[in-house]
């Protein structure tokens, strides 16, 4: 389970916090929504769950174990973090060595990096990509990889930001899908931001408005 105490986050520059005393909870097997007015806060929750960014106060539980303890490749492997435009986190030449690149440095062996990457690449039906170079994809096969990425290393928690930005009618509805399937198969625990109220009534068992 993911636990927020009091979470308290003023970027260094200024002068406003962007959240001040913020508690939620996000247990594994639910699919949490988070929403509220633009500038609430919302983007900034998810980097501090995530431990790209350090509270100013307050603290980040995972299982009862403090987050800011963790250095970010062991905490990546607990969180997988999809940011709202999944270019900023994909840099290498071919779509497999995109998700082979975590495994290897979990120090597996080529075979069972082989296994694994593949494994995830068919389960989000990238397998025919494999070859190809990831900027050439769709925005859509650019969140799915992403999500074999972060999924491959055993991540207990995705937490997404703003993953319908960009998709279109379909490709909402087949990332909805693909949702529902991991929190059902792989019991992920789900946590994602959006202002889509369809998408969030059909896909979260729960929403979490945050309020300024």
């Amino acid at each position: 389970m993911i636990s927020v105490e009091n979470l308290t986050y003023q970027y260094p520059q200024g002068n406003t916090r962007v959240l001040s005393a913020f508690s939620a909870q996000f247990r594994r097997g639910e699919i949490v929504a988070v929403s509220g007015r633009n500038g609430c806060g919302k983007t900034t929750l998810t980097k501090l769950i995530a431990g790209v960014l350090k509270p100013s106060k307050g603290c980040v539980y995972l299982d009862g174990l403090d987050v800011s303890d963790m250095d970010l490749f062991t905490l990546g492997r607990r969180i997988g973090y999809v940011f709202q435009n999944p270019n900023r986190q994909l840099f290498c030449d071919t779509v497999y060595n995109e998700v082979a690149y975590g495994l290897r440095n979990l120090e597996l062996d080529d075979k069972e990096v082989k296994e694994k990457a593949s494994h995830y690449l068919e389960y989000f039906g990238l397998q025919r990509y494999r070859d190809i170079y990831p900027g050439k994809l769709s925005i859509g096969e650019k969140q799915r990889l992403a999500l074999a990425a972060v999924l491959a290393l055993g991540t207990d928690h995705l937490v997404l930001d703003e993953p319908t930005t960009g998709l279109d009618v379909l490709r909402r509805r087949e990332l909805g899908d693909l949702l529902l399937k991991l929190r059902q198969e792989l019991n992920c625990g789900i946590v994602f931001v959006s202002h889509e109220t369809g998408f969030i009534t059909r896909c979260a068992d729960r929403e979490v408005v945050m309020l300024r």
